[in-house]
Parts: structure tokens; C-alpha cells; sequence
């Protein structure tokens, strides 16, 4: 069974409280742009993604004081205005779109912009916002061009369809790039063929040669993992994390094991800060992984009810996952002093622990809490060790239960 099905199987295990009703969730545009909308937080700004916050701003913009003859409010709130009934305006939106940031070309007009749009960035990201509004028919068709990367196993092949993407005309190039990514599932075979038509490995051959945009979309989408990446509380959706962190992986692998990137460059510097923002979110819960288990699997105090806190259990588990994917991503983040440490602590802890409750059980065969917490401790040492040492555990349980 994989890994993501043995989280998802735990995570159902645990009772969750009720969800309320959630307001509608209001998509920019309806949607129409979505395959390049990138998510808060982010650091650093591609030509051919927009940010979230910056599209709702612009959104807002738009049907509030542009549009409100064309486009009703309400209904966009309640999230009912559809793509259907969008497309046909378009054209006037767009054509109001450009009136209205040529109206804002004295600093006087271009204040009062930037402050309904509510930041600098905001305003800054328009010009890319209506390139991709332009470019939307186009989008479906590069994903569509990044699952078909897919099933192409030969390279020539693959480098015919790589020029066959509009690279004369760079600001197209970046929005039809980052939409076609995201359906890549091996950038790395992207890369290498960038580096087989442009001729060399260098960052500057490859800029020369015109796949800046494929560089950027790949950046653009390891630095969009990012939001995914919050490992707090018991209810964590670890499974999530860890397949972001895997992505994140295989993007800044693409780049850093064939690109030859030049000292201080802006590319370099970009990997560097991404690196660093993913490496930070993940070190408060690499720190907990060892408490965690410890709580996990320790038995209650004398005098005290020996109960299994399934809150904690749960924790221990993922963390342990999420050591296991961090063990095959490690290449990628800047954990390696604190991973080497957690690795070993955590075997040192689960092996004593196991020890531990396998002699209890011996000591009370039909004790339901050690037993349970011995499971848990054979599940967290199937992923950290291997499936053969957590069938030898589920024998020695075994043979202890029967002493009763």
C-alpha cells in the first residue's frame, strides 16, 4: 500500500468536527484565468503568472467600478456567474480595462489607481493580467500542451514541440508556459531538452536561446508549493504537504542538476529565497517529530488512567511521514544538520518504545491500550525502517497476545 493511501486510511480513522458552510469561494474573472493565478505568499513575480490577491484586486476593480452597468455584484459574490455568461463581455471588459490604465498614466490618476487596487504590486501586475485575459483561449490548450509532454518519449520529438510554442514573443511564452507546466509530471525531461536545443547548460545560453519562459514557469511553480505547506495541528493535511514538498522537489531539481547557474544571478538568488521560505515552514515540524512520538507511545504516569490520545498518535504518524518525504527531498531544502539529527533521534526513540510496550504486552496480553499504542508504533516503524522489521514487530505482538 503507498504512502499517501496509508495517510489518508489514518486520517480517516480520526473523527473530525463538523465543517460550517463556507462562504462561495469568488474566482477572479470566474475562472476564465485560472490555470495562471498563483497563491499568497509569494516573493517574487514571473510575466506569466498573477498573484491571487493582485487578480482579485483587479477583479474587484473591474465589476465594481468599471463594469457595474455590464456586470452584476451580487451575483459575483455568490460565486454564480459562470464563464458562459462571462465570455461575451469580454471584449467590452477588456476594451475598459485599457481606458482605464490609460487614464491612469498621470501620477495623480495612477495614485488613485493604486490605492483602489490597494498596493503597488497590484497595480504593477495589470499589464501581465491583461496579456492573460488576451491569451485565454490559449490556456487550455497549453495544458492540454503539458499533458501530451507526457506521452512523449522521444526527445526529438519532444524539442519539435517545444519550438512549436510561441518563444518570439516572450510575455505569450511565460503565461503559456506556466499553464503547461503544472501538467508536466517530469520537468526534468523539459529541462534537458532546453539544454539539448539551446546547446549548452549555462543560464545564459539558455536565456539566449529563448526558454527564459520555461525557466521562470518552473520557478513560478516551486515557489507556488509554498502555500500548501502549513504542517500545524493534529488535523495537518500531511498527505498534501508531502506531495507538494515532492513537486517542489522535482522542479528545483530540474533546474539545479542541469542548469548551470551563475553566481548572484537573478535565477539563483530566486532558488535560493524559495529554498529558505520552504525549509522555514517545515523546520517548527521536522523539531516535533521525536516529542511527538515520545508522547505518542509513553505510557500514562503511575496513578494515572493509561489512555491512547489519538490526537497525538495521529501527529506521530504523519510526522514520520513527513520525515520520510523530507529524507527523499532533502537535496532540495536547507534541513540536512536538523534531518540528520530528527533521523537518528527517531530511531533511537521508536526501537526503546517498541521495546517498551512489545514487554508490557507480555506483562498484560489483553491490555487494549498497550496494544493499540504497539500498533501505532509498528505503523511509524514500517515508514521509518522498512515493511520487513514492521512484520517482525506484528509477529512478536502476536506471540505476546497469545499468552493470554
Amino acid at each position: 500500500m503507498s504512502q499517501a493511501a496509508n495517510r489518508s486510511d489514518t486520517a480517516a480513522a480520526i473523527p473530525r468536527p463538523t465543517a460550517r458552510t463556507a462562504r462561495p469561494v469568488v474566482k477572479p474573472f470566474a475562472g476564465l484565468i485560472e490555470t495562471v493565478i498563483v497563491e499568497d505568499p509569494a516573493l517574487h513575480a514571473f510575466p506569466g503568472s498573477i498573484l491571487r490577491s493582485h487578480a482579485m484586486a483587479a477583479w474587484t476593480w473591474v465589476y465594481r467600478d468599471l463594469c457595474p452597468d455590464l456586470l452584476d455584484a451580487e451575483s459575483i459574490l455568490e460565486g454564480s456567474l459562470t464563464v458562459a455568461a462571462l465570455e461575451p463581455l469580454m471584449p467590452q471588459l477588456m476594451t475598459r480595462i485599457k481606458e482605464g490604465l490609460a487614464a491612469a498614466s498621470d501620477p495623480e490618476a495612477s495614485r488613485r489607481l493604486r490605492a483602489m487596487l490597494g498596493s503597488d504590486e497590484a497595480r504593477d501586475a495589470l499589464p501581465v493580467l491583461l496579456n492573460a485575459l488576451r491569451a485565454r483561449p490559449l490556456l487550455a490548450k497549453a495544458q492540454a500542451f503539458g499533458k501530451a509532454i507526457n506521452t512523449i518519449t522521444d526527445d526529438a520529438a519532444l524539442g519539435v514541440a517545444l519550438q512549436s510554442m510561441p518563444l518570439q514573443d516572450p510575455p505569450l511564452a511565460a503565461l503559456l508556459f506556466h499553464a503547461a507546466i503544472g501538467q508536466v509530471a517530469n520537468p526534468t525531461r523539459l529541462v534537458t531538452t532546453v539544454i539539448k536545443l539551446s546547446g549548452n547548460a549555462t543560464e545564459v545560453t539558455v536565456a539566449r536561446s529563448g526558454f527564459t519562459p520555461v525557466v521562470e514557469a518552473i520557478l513560478a511553480h516551486a515557489q507556488n508549493q509554498l502555500h500548501r505547506l502549513q504542517p500545524t495541528g493534529a488535523f495537518a493535511d500531511v498527505d498534501l504537504i508531502c506531495r507538494s514538498l515532492d513537486r517542489f522537489h522535482r522542479l528545483v531539481r530540474s533546474l539545479t542538476g542541469y542548469v548551470e547557474f551563475s553566481r548572484g544571478s537573478r535565477w539563483a538568488t530566486i532558488l535560493s529565497a524559495i529554498t529558505k521560505q520552504v525549509s522555514d515552514r517545515i523546520e517548527p515540524r521536522l523539531r516535533e517529530v521525536v516529542p511527538d512520538m515520545n508522547q505518542a507511545l509513553r505510557r500514562a504516569r503511575e496513578g494515572v488512567v493509561d489512555r491512547l490520545d489519538d490526537d497525538r498518535v495521529l501527529a506521530a504518524i504523519n510526522g514520520v511521514y513527513l520525515l520520510a518525504t523530507i529524507r527523499d527531498c532533502r537535496d532540495s531544502l536547507a534541513l540536512n544538520a536538523m534531518f540528520d539529527q530528527a533521523w537518528s533521534q527517531s530511531a533511537q526513540a521508536l526501537e526503546l518504545h517498541l521495546q517498551r510496550n512489545l514487554d508490557l504486552l507480555r506483562e498484560n496480553p489483553s491490555d487494549a491500550v498497550i496494544s493499540a499504542r504497539l500498533d501505532a508504533g509498528i505503523k511509524m516503524a514500517e515508514i521509518r525502517f522498512n515493511p520487513e522489521y514492521a512484520e517482525t514487530l506484528r509477529r512478536a505482538r502476536a506471540a505476546a497476545e497469545r499468552r493470554n
